[in-house]
């Protein structure tokens, strides 16, 4: 009878007072912790976190609203006020002009944009903006974001497009605590913040319960627990010193703060995809993002930045990061501001004595090839006046720069010179040529050109000392090589302790027949991170549910759940439509499937995957007629490569070979660099001009010196024709691409 009791007590008490059991932290507001924390305070307003996003009122817009014209592509867009509010006409989604007021500004400086609302909570970015730079700098002007390009109405780039759209694109990383609330049903938004920019808790977290602790007697706090969710001031004992006998800078104290305060600025300062809302710091960041790997078209193969990457993925590939730097080392986290002028950040660290110095630059002091930031972090424009540093801080490599196609440090300067005269001149003053701490330039490049030395760089890349972030994306071309020796090699990678290599694995793991991975990959499906076990979901979902245990069953409906809810977060993009459609095509939702290809054409007329997709549903659906007409459709609306490819392929499979051969060779001409077209090209027109598909292949291996397709089809066709040591020398090549030599 006791024992009843007390377990009936302990139910009431659970019932009486749930939330002192399960409620998460609260968001208070910048004015309840500017009351303890003044200092912090002042200096984060007037930041560019406190002027991320605000209300469009006089104090705020910096832009010339006094009848002011802005004319592009033959619309002429113009800016003026009606009494206290802001004011543009320009065309609306229709093609048309209309008056939009405007509600919202984003950020300050070098630019400012403006926001406008739509039906259905909706909130659009305008795609001209100020450049509040001053008159001498080229500033004070309206300008486009897009100036090379004629974007009309319906483009997925017309400023009331998918891609300028601000609940989805931008609005999670400029306030605090931001929730989407997309409605699938009916296609709005209900989006909340609990703070308009970026405030105190969205980088140290809810501080409700850090108020509870703040309010007890100094006493009987937990010096250990402070309330936060995430513990992100530096202990007292970490610090930045240089040994006196190497010259070098090194780590003394704990750097357990290293990764919480990385993950905390990853957030928003990295290219990824956003899994849900409900990232709070401390968490692991990729249990709710999946941030992008060192892949064309953002970076270049070297892994300097091409598109707009921000920061997190290059500072990863850093010698800084690996040796513990923070981004607080170098920056105020209130002020944003760096902690020292110009190269005086550098000095905290090396020795002006060692590299402020000709001796290191081999330039006039105060130059800028005197200048660290110039040669170690170069800048790229992007948003039209925005320079960004490039944060791998990496040493110039002009010797690779022809071989990889990428950019170097000493011809930014001297544009008349070349990269092989910069090559030269840094061989000169070294000795030597310094290599750096990023290597795997050749490799990520011979991968990407599917080059016959590829495989061999890989394994290389792989057992040398290298960035994991790097590693993880070679790692995820080893499914292109299909052999023992790779098969067991991305198992082996699933064991990596590195989240991304674990994830890429898998990626590479799909390639393979799925009888010689399944009980590897599944087993990812109890992976602690969230991007790995979503991906090992997503590629057993057609794995039949009858031929599974029931814990088995479990565990991958569970996670497959986990990976629908994700997509669902994004269900507004269509993107997400399209893997929604295929992950329901796999579980044998067809009618789910289909309307989920739909929606995806509708969220954006020109998504080409969409049409590709569709029309592949179709066909296993024995709907032949249909996903000709879809491919049909789509080449109306873009005349796009893989849709001339995806139509040749529909007129070979119905014996209309003429018509497939037309539609394969459009494909290959619109996209020459392209190995897949125009090895398809090839095999259908060697069924009756074998020599010229050996040309067509010739012209392909010309680039793509590894493709074993390209390869073994130019062994087959040189076979056909009796050219026998042709045959072999091309069977020898492709099984030399295949064999890895340590």
């Amino acid at each position: 009878m006791k024992l009843i009791s007390l377990l009936r007590y302990l139910i009431t008490l659970c019932f009486l007072y749930p939330l002192a059991v399960i409620a998460a932290p609260e968001y208070v507001g910048e004015q309840t912790c500017k009351s303890c924390h003044l200092e912090e305070h002042n200096q984060w307003q007037d930041s560019h976190h406190d002027l991320a996003m605000q209300e469009a009122n006089a104090q705020n817009v910096l832009g010339n609203f006094n009848n002011a014209t802005f004319s592009k592509s033959g619309i002429s867009s113009r800016f003026y006020k009606n009494q206290d509010q802001f004011m543009v006409n320009t065309d609306g989604p229709d093609g048309k002009l209309h008056d939009y007021q405007i509600s919202y500004v984003f950020g300050i400086y070098p630019l400012q944009q403006y926001m406008v609302k739509f039906p259905k909570g909706k909130i659009q970015v305008l795609d001209i903006a100020w450049d509040s730079r001053s008159k001498e700098q080229g500033g004070q002007r309206w300008f486009s974001l897009h100036p090379d390009e004629a974007i009309k109405a319906g483009d997925v780039l017309h400023w009331t497009g998918p891609n300028l759209n601000w609940n989805f694109m931008c609005a999670d990383c400029h306030s605090t605590h931001l929730q989407k609330n997309y409605s699938e049903q009916d296609k709005s938004y209900a989006t909340t913040w609990d703070e308009i920019n970026v405030s105190c808790e969205a980088c140290h977290g809810p501080a409700s319960e850090h108020i509870i602790w703040a309010e007890k007697p100094a006493d009987k706090r937990d010096r250990q627990v402070n309330g936060l969710t995430v513990h992100l001031p530096k202990p007292a004992n970490r610090n930045w010193t240089i040994n006196t006998k190497t010259g070098k800078p090194e780590l003394s104290g704990s750097s357990s703060t290293n990764q919480a305060e990385i993950q905390v600025c990853a957030k928003c300062h990295s290219r990824r995809a956003q899994l849900d809302d409900n990232f709070v710091p401390g968490d692991n960041f990729r249990d709710h993002y999946l941030p992008a790997l060192l892949t064309a078209p953002l970076y270049y193969p070297d892994g300097q930045i091409k598109d707009e990457v921000y920061v997190y993925a290059s500072f990863l590939q850093s010698k800084m990061y690996q040796a513990g730097v923070i981004c607080s080392d170098c920056h105020n986290p209130h002020t944003l501001a760096r902690k020292a002028e110009s190269d005086k950040v550098c000095l905290q660290c090396h020795l002006a004595t060692d590299y402020a110095t000709s001796k290191h630059h081999f330039h006039q002091d105060k130059s800028a090839g005197a200048s660290c930031i110039a040669c170690h972090m170069p800048a790229t424009v992007y948003m039209g006046v925005d320079a960004r540093n490039d944060h791998s801080f990496r040493i110039p490599r002009p010797d690779l720069a022809t071989q990889l196609a990428t950019p170097d440090a000493c011809t930014n300067c001297h544009q008349h010179k070349n990269s092989p005269w910069a090559a030269e001149a840094i061989k000169k003053w070294y000795g030597k040529t310094p290599q750096g701490y990023q290597q795997f330039g050749p490799t990520l490049h011979a991968l990407e050109q599917q080059q016959a030395d590829a495989l061999q760089l890989a394994y290389g890349t792989l057992l040398n000392v290298t960035p994991n972030i790097a590693k993880a994306t070679v790692v995820g071309h080893l499914g292109e090589y299909p052999s023992r020796q790779t098969l067991m090699t991305a198992m082996q990678m699933l064991r990596s302790q590195d989240t991304d290599v674990r994830r890429q694995a898998l990626l590479a793991l799909e390639l393979f027949p799925l009888e010689h991975t399944v009980a590897q990959i599944f087993a990812a499906l109890n992976d602690p991170v969230k991007i790995v076990r979503m991906e090992a979901a997503r590629i057993l979902a057609a794995v039949p549910r009858g031929s599974l245990e029931k814990q088995q069953q479990e565990l991958i409906d569970k996670v497959s759940e986990e990976y629908r809810q994700s997509l669902l977060f994004a269900a507004d993009r269509p993107e997400a439509q399209l893997s929604l459609a295929q992950l329901y095509s796999q579980l044998g939702q067809f009618a789910k499937a289909e309307a989920a290809f739909k929606q995806a054409l509708i969220l954006q007329v020109q998504f080409i995957p969409a049409y590709v997709n569709y029309a592949n549903f179709l066909q296993q659906q024995n709907q032949e007629q249909a996903a000709f007409a879809i491919l049909q459709q789509g080449l109306k609306v873009i005349p796009d490569a893989a849709l001339y490819h995806s139509l040749g392929l529909w007129y070979v499979r119905h014996g209309e070979k003429e018509k497939a051969l037309q539609a394969l060779q459009k494909a290959a001409e619109l996209e020459p660099d392209t190995a897949s077209y125009q090895y398809v090209y090839a095999v259908a027109t060697a069924e009756k001009h074998p020599e010229q598909a050996i040309k067509i292949l010739q012209s392909a291996l010309q680039k793509h010196t590894g493709n074993i397709e390209i390869l073994m089809a130019l062994a087959s066709y040189n076979q056909q024709l009796g050219d026998q040591a042709k045959a072999t020398e091309y069977r020898n090549k492709a099984e030399s691409v295949m064999q890895y030599k340590r």
